[in-house]
């Protein structure tokens, strides 16, 4: 089917709506404005595709179906931009037309990572150009300002459009698991498509409806460890009792707190400290480097699907819905093992996304897996289950060097990698779960969060800020990590990476900037994208107040990108930053 993106613009006089055929590029538009009603016909022979038109472009389009004015529609945006409308709240206020029999639609925004603005995606994918609404949205259009309004809304689809390729994959694979379980999941994202899949499935075996369950806020709470969680060391018996004894609350969102014991607690075992949190464990390292040699091996041993394997071995499930949870749940990891060994790919993505994505739903009061008391039970007991694993080590001499989440590093003794590996099957054994085994040439962390991994093949991994730039982070001048990972891996010089690049990407900064930035008195957006130019002096600064937008100093902005690489690049600038990431790194 063809494929086209879709816009509108409204204002209290004009209003537009354009889309754009993303094979051949055609673009169409329909205005309204004083003298000129419009006779609206959207495309019915393909899919509109949009950036959060489910919230938005649907509901407006509807009422302007219906035959509302300018004026209407315009107070119906501010209903939803200003007021927080939902679009049901929407339809019972000011009406519309089912637009759900007329047209087919994909919403982007909830399929990207992340919650920001096109815009903002539009800098992290190299769009061509970044440009911020030209005209406040309480003005009245002239004439000329209707050319303006037409160009900027032509600029946004290609932006869509960018979006649109850059996750066709995603899309691709939600329309096969639209297919496989009879339930349009095109627009949802990962957490969603799990909580609407489970939702489904154990409907159907209590044919019944399930609903979210209402709990109240002042429902507390502990945690209750599995018997196979056991300490050597006083300072752990300890804490498990603290753990143990601990009360957890819901915040006024249907949040966990995190009762302060644990908040405060810092627990020490050989050189390492390890901070626990809603979320997952971390080790505190920072500012270090770690080799391979003949004398230590580091090993990076990760538990295969963490999360949900905790939920299987220990029988979880949400009280409200039942066992009947854990007999689909059960079935869509044995379905995802069977797909994956037969080299179904698709269906094996299809079944890790309802598998995986569902834990995030359990501390959510509006889904219907709703369930803070199962969020605790499984980050806890994967958190201390790691934290025995690290005592465990530790004791037989082999040094953990860092831990997160899911797994642990360890620098170990040539000599002793059996006995690490006896330590790993045993806690396998008793825990009921598995681990996967990667080893690293060298570790080189700013903290846990953020680090680069060599492994034997040259691979480089890559977290935090130094992973690679993409729909999910900002650009940040990744000619610096490049050139870092060059010198680390190959021992080219950091000078000869950055003043040997072409790429003009390669040196780009994009960042948000609440309430809009400014350069030299031009607004540049809520998107900002530069480079660092040599002799510049000024920096951006934000709109509403003209305090300096961090790092910017020395910044020349490039809303635009240019066929080639401007000839002012300040090299000693990112020479410098790509040194300061090897002394983060502890070289």
């Amino acid at each position: 089917m063809k494929r086209y993106a879709l816009d509108t613009e409204c204002y209290i006089d004009y209003f537009l709506v354009a889309w754009r055929d993303m094979d051949t590029g055609a673009t169409f538009y329909q205005e309204m404005f004083e003298g000129q009603p419009m006779f609206l016909q959207l495309p019915t022979d393909g899919t509109l595709v949009t950036f959060n038109g489910n919230n938005y472009d649907m509901p407006i389009l509807a009422l302007a179906l219906e035959g509302a004015t300018c004026a209407q529609l315009k107070s119906a945006s501010d209903a939803i931009i200003v007021g927080g409308l939902k679009p049901w709240q929407l339809r019972d206020k000011f009406g519309g037309v089912e637009l759900n029999t007329m047209v087919d639609h994909i919403d982007l925004i909830e399929v990207a990572p992340g919650e920001v603005g096109l815009k903002l995606y539009g800098g992290r994918l190299n769009s061509k150009r970044l440009r911020d609404l030209p005209i406040e949205p309480s003005a009245s259009i002239t004439v000329a300002d209707r050319k303006v309004l037409v160009e900027y809304c032509c600029n946004d689809l290609e932006t869509t459009i960018d979006l649109y390729k850059e996750l066709e994959p995603q899309i691709k694979l939600r329309e096969s698991m639209s297919e496989e379980f009879g339930i349009d999941l095109r627009s949802k994202s990962d957490a969603q498509i799990a909580e609407a899949v489970i939702r489904s499935e154990v409907e159907k075996k209590l044919q019944k409806r399930v609903y979210r369950p209402e709990i109240h806020p002042s429902y507390t709470f502990k945690y209750v460890p599995p018997d196979y969680i056991k300490f050597a060391s006083d300072g752990m018996k300890q804490a498990l009792q603290l753990i143990e004894d601990a009360t957890f609350t819901l915040n006024d969102k249907g949040s966990v707190e995190l009762p302060r014991i644990l908040e405060s607690m810092r627990l020490r075992i050989g050189n390492g400290v390890y901070r626990m949190g809603i979320g997952g464990l971390h080790s505190s390292e920072s500012c270090v480097a770690h080799r391979s040699d003949w004398h230590y091996q580091l090993i990076d041993r990760d538990v295969v699907s963490y999360y949900p394997n905790i939920i299987l071995t220990q029988g979880l499930y949400p009280a409200h819905m039942g066992l009947e949870f854990l007999e689909v749940y059960r079935s869509l990891v044995e379905r995802r093992i069977t797909a994956k060994r037969e080299g179904n790919k698709v269906m094996a993505d299809a079944l890790k996304i309802c598998v995986n994505g569902s834990f995030g739903k359990l501390g959510s009061k509006w889904s219907v897996l709703y369930s803070p008391d199962l969020l605790i039970q499984v980050t806890l007991t994967g958190q201390l289950a790691l934290l025995m694993l690290i005592e465990s080590l530790e004791e037989a001499g082999i040094e953990v060097v860092s831990a997160n989440t899911d797994g642990v590093v360890s620098k170990c003794p040539t000599s002793k990698l059996n006995t690490l590996n006896d330590i790993v099957m045993a806690w396998e054994f008793v825990s009921g779960l598995e681990t996967e085994e990667t080893r690293y040439d060298a570790l080189y962390s700013r903290d846990v969060n953020n680090y680069l991994a060599i492994k034997p093949d040259g691979y480089i991994k890559t977290k935090g800020t130094y992973a690679t730039t993409g729909i999910a982070k900002n650009p940040n001048s990744t000619i610096c990590v490049d050139a870092v990972v060059e010198y680390l891996t190959n021992g080219v010089p950091i000078e000869q990476s950055i003043t040997n690049c072409l790429d003009v990407r390669k040196f780009l900064t994009v960042r948000q900037v609440k309430g809009g930035a400014e350069y030299d008195g031009q607004y540049l957006g809520k998107a900002v994208r530069w480079y660092y130019a040599a002799g510049e002096t000024r920096f951006i600064s934000y709109k509403n107040n003209g305090n300096k937008v961090a790092r910017s100093d020395g910044a020349r902005p490039l809303m635009e990108l240019p066929e080639s690489l401007p000839s002012d690049i300040d090299y000693p600038w990112y020479i410098a930053e790509a040194k300061d990431i090897l002394a983060d790194v502890g070289i």
